[in-house]
């Protein structure tokens, strides 16, 4: 096949794509089913508390670390719902990411409360973010599975789930700690 062949062919299937995941997303994820409105809720909840929680002395760090938390995990997801592994089967729309209440709200939110309390009670922030991660992990995925809300395919499970929890959240705590370093001097 030539180049341009294969380019009329990725542009036709995707258009061919995006029409189906509109389609599914009207009959099935729109605004009058309860799945969307939990999808908003994972979307909008985190973020009042964080709203109320975060420490406004430090919110420039804490961003950053919430916003790299965030953007590591946005970019697993893609690449693990576009092969398949892990498919949010109710979203917010169907232009942007399916997972996008959880990585662009639950998960890094949740990160970055436990980065705070951590940093600011001098407590162990790899501790704490395991224990958060197998929250999230193996209490909160296993909820979204029953619920029909999230679909585990080709041997991913929870347990990577929980793994790569832990390495996103260590590579922000790094990533952060090298920027204050940084900034410091």
């Amino acid at each position: 096949m030539e180049y341009r062949e294969y380019w009329e062919q990725i542009y036709g299937k995707s258009e061919e794509l995006n029409s189906l995941i509109s389609s599914y997303w009207s009959n099935y994820s729109n605004l009058g089913t309860w799945q969307f409105w939990m999808v908003v809720s994972l979307l909008i909840f985190p973020l009042i508390l964080l709203y109320f929680t975060v420490d406004r002395k430090r919110i420039f760090e804490l961003f950053f670390f919430g916003y790299t938390v965030h953007m590591l995990w946005t970019y697993m997801d893609i690449v693990l719902e576009r092969y398949g592994y892990f498919v949010h089967t109710y979203f917010l729309t169907p232009v942007l990411p399916m997972a996008l209440n959880m990585t662009a709200s639950a998960l890094p939110v949740g990160f970055l409360l436990i980065y705070q309390y951590c940093s600011n009670n001098k407590k162990n922030f790899y501790l704490y973010t395991i224990i958060l991660s197998a929250g999230f992990a193996f209490g909160f995925a296993t909820i979204e599975v029953h619920l029909g809300l999230l679909e585990f395919n080709k041997g991913l499970n929870n347990f990577y789930i929980f793994l790569i929890d832990i390495v996103i959240a260590f590579i922000s705590f790094w990533f952060t700690k090298f920027i204050r370093r940084i900034v410091n001097k």
